[in-house]
């Protein structure tokens, strides 16, 4: 027996086994649980900002370490650590646009790119970050949902998204050199390794409008 991954389990109107969707996941439109959700995170991140400040900044120390074993903890950790509040700030506004923008497709679907974007980017800066460094920040969630939105709409030949990354790309798109070796202290391979991941995400998330683009051009098909 084979399996593959299917993207159309994620966001499907009704739930599986006939339920129908609770009355609170109607009550709240798509776009009001997508600005309470990424503006919630970005609250959460200026909390762990203001611990980080009272415990003398102990605990930004648990990002990437690359190739470390115990730094492989920073690969859960690192996106919602900062060095200091000008990093936190200078994150905040890409953060808060491009994430309302990703769970805009739909929270699952949203959420299973961010979690994609989080192992890869997390993984790749572990695997070829410098030795003895420390690499936090949501940079690289941020370069990596710039990468989905970009993208996406490719895959799923799909003209509304592909309209959406020609605005994102307009608007970010000289983020894009983040992902180049540039000035010191600068985790341009978290940038790098983020946009992989979304660039990936994009990819499995639209497995499912692959799969209806084939099965149309084969066309119909009888057995006798």
């Amino acid at each position: 027996m084979t399996s593959s991954f299917d993207s159309s389990r994620f966001d499907s109107p009704v739930p599986r086994g006939g339920a129908s969707p609770t009355p609170s996941s109607k009550s709240r439109p798509l776009w009001l649980q997508s600005a309470i959700l990424v503006g919630t995170f970005t609250m959460l991140l200026y909390v762990i900002e203001i611990v980080d400040v009272l415990s003398d900044e102990r605990l930004e120390q648990n990002g990437v370490e690359p190739r470390s074993i115990d730094g492989l903890w920073g690969i859960l950790f690192a996106p919602v650590l900062h060095d200091d509040w000008a990093h936190l700030v200078a994150n905040t506004v890409p953060l808060l646009i491009l994430g309302f923008l990703v769970l805009l497709s739909g929270i699952a679907r949203g959420l299973a790119a961010t979690g994609i974007v989080w192992v890869v980017g997390g993984l790749g800066t572990w695997l070829t970050g410098g030795s003895y460094s420390n690499h936090i920040g949501a940079s690289v969630l941020i370069f990596g949902w710039l990468a989905y939105l970009l993208v996406r709409g490719i895959f799923a030949r799909s003209l509304g998204q592909i309209l959406v990354g020609v605005v994102v790309f307009v608007v970010y798109g000289s983020l894009l050199w983040g992902v180049l070796p540039s000035a010191p202290g600068v985790s341009w391979q978290g940038h790098l390794f983020g946009a992989v991941g979304g660039v990936l995400a994009a990819w499995m998330l639209s497995a499912d409008a692959r799969k209806q683009r084939a099965q149309k051009a084969l066309g119909p098909q009888s057995f006798g």
